[in-house]
């Protein structure tokens, strides 16, 4: 039997961000002791887990000897130290997802080299070593604009990321290895959760729909149930089970797909924990994906997926033009909405474009819970 609950068991979480923050409200309903490693002093994670350490994630020494006395070790953010998980592995800690998945994953160039080994659909891509060997590809003809350059370490929500229509667009981009992908015309970008335990048991949420901010290209909103046929859901589902499966991951992996004009289904990128795409899930599904994420790692039986309600997400960003001291105008006007749910990530400072929340609206209809959602869109205001 599990000893997980009410006991000296210790669950290591890696990043103290939002995403932790979430997990550990599950894992106090079922009070689970936990011990976050995070670099700031004001990580939203601080209030809620029972031991924080501050310290740098990729610094070897520090993972190592955070992780040494913890039976079991997850993430919150792929940029951590590898090498300390893989050592950690070896001496008994049991870190999930693996270290080779989450190395797998961390670099975007050996994540799309692994898709094409694997034979799983993903846009045409190159590799290359730096942005000046892309710029010399370009100039003798190898390579065609337009195209997607993507860093291949570092980039977040939209960072790292810029589609290049002319050879001056790659001015200012940093000289590191990196991706040119072809532009692929697609009707809507997808998302699918899929949740896999250590006995092998897998499970996906309901497809979701992400529509995606023209100038930050950071999520917007994302609709659950997506508004697409059900042969493609289908198939995407599929899919995603597929890269899951490959990478053989156990926690939650979260597959951002392409549609493509003629509903071929392209696998984007993955993340290898809980992720904004499965904020819906917290009001809307019947076992939420921080639950979820727990079940998996924990190597309990994973919960169902379904949904009990149609629901959509809003991401509450700071305003352009406010940096400071956050403040939430017009929170009391949504709360008086029907179905809302504001979420406040616990970070003190605000800037723009900066993730500080978001909001869930649930509904029977989609279609109207969309409608809310833009007017909580626009209705709050994350200034400072």
């Amino acid at each position: 039997m599990p000893h997980y609950f009410s006991s000296d068991f210790t669950l290591g979480i890696l990043g103290g961000g939002q995403l932790g923050k979430m997990l550990l409200t599950e894992t106090r309903k079922f009070d689970i002791t936990t011990k976050v490693l995070d670099p700031s002093p004001d990580a939203p994670c601080r209030i809620a887990c029972n031991t924080f350490v501050q310290g740098n994630l990729t610094d070897f020494n520090t993972v190592y000897n955070f992780g040494k006395d913890v039976e079991v070790l997850t993430i919150e953010i792929e940029n951590v130290n590898v090498e300390a998980l893989e050592k950690l592995q070896t001496e008994g800690v049991k870190v999930y997802p693996s270290p080779q998945t989450i190395k797998n994953i961390q670099n975007k160039a050996s994540q799309k080299q692994f898709y094409a080994t694997h034979g799983i659909p993903t846009a045409p891509f190159q590799v290359f070593q730096n942005t000046e060997s892309l710029k010399k590809a370009i100039n003798e003809q190898q390579l065609t604009l337009p195209f997607v350059w993507k860093s291949a370490r570092f980039g977040y929500d939209g960072n790292g990321v810029k589609i290049v229509r002319q050879l001056t667009d790659l001015n200012f981009l940093p000289n590191d290895q990196c991706i040119a992908e072809s532009l692929v015309p697609f009707k809507k970008e997808l998302a699918v959760i899929v949740a896999r335990n250590a006995k092998g048991q897998v499970r996906t949420y309901p497809v979701v729909e992400m529509e995606f901010h023209p100038e930050a290209n950071q999520v917007e909103y994302v609709l659950c149930p997506a508004r697409i046929e059900e042969a493609v859901a289908q198939k995407a589902r599929t899919i995603a089970i597929q890269v899951a499966q490959a990478f053989e991951v156990v926690g939650l992996l979260a597959v951002e797909l392409f549609q493509t004009e003629n509903d071929e289904i392209l696998v984007n990128e993955v993340a290898p924990r809980p992720h904004n795409s499965g904020h819906y899930s917290i009001e809307a599904a019947y076992t939420n994906q921080f639950e979820q994420h727990l079940r998996a790692i924990l190597n309990l039986p994973l919960g169902s997926t379904e949904s009990k309600v149609a629901g959509v997400m809003v991401n509450l960003v700071g305003a352009e033009g406010y940096q400071g001291k956050v403040v939430y105008e017009n929170i009391e006007q949504i709360m008086a909405m029907e179905g809302v749910t504001p979420h406040i990530y616990g970070k003190k400072e605000t800037r723009p474009f900066r993730k500080m929340g978001h909001v869930t609206i649930v509904n029977p209809n989609i279609n109207k819970a969309r409608q809310i959602a833009e007017q909580v869109k626009n209705t709050i205001r994350v200034i400072a």
